[in-house]
């Protein structure tokens, strides 16, 4: 498995978000990104995971609610690197499959763009 701090990984994740065009940045709204070490037991290679209410389904009753949760998880995304340049693409792919989420976009729609 490479290796990889944690401190590390946070970084990558921070730099895959600054390269999100800020036109759809400033269209997030109530979402928080965090990284967690290792995903639930049940899917051991879940890369990410966003939990909360897409864009695209909210209406006037989403008021007063929790952030929307996105969560990159380091363990899975060092195994299935080979290098660190591998870790940083799949990274990012993973935060803008993710974020994608957040838009009402779905797995079938992200894997035809190439974020599957």
């Amino acid at each position: 498995m490479l290796e990889m701090t944690r401190e590390e990984f946070e970084e990558l994740v921070a730099e895959a978000l600054d390269r999100i065009p800020p036109e759809l940045t400033r269209l997030m709204d109530n979402v928080a990104v965090f990284v967690e070490d290792e995903p639930p037991a049940d899917d051991p290679e879940l890369l990410g995971l966003y939990e909360g209410t897409p864009l695209t389904e909210r209406g006037e009753w989403y008021a007063g609610v929790l952030p929307d949760r996105i969560t990159i998880y380091r363990g899975p995304t060092l195994r299935m690197c080979a290098s660190r340049e591998d870790v940083v693409a799949e990274t990012e792919i993973t935060v803008v499959h993710e974020i994608a989420h957040h838009f009402g976009i779905d797995d079938a729609r992200l894997h035809a763009l190439g974020y599957g």
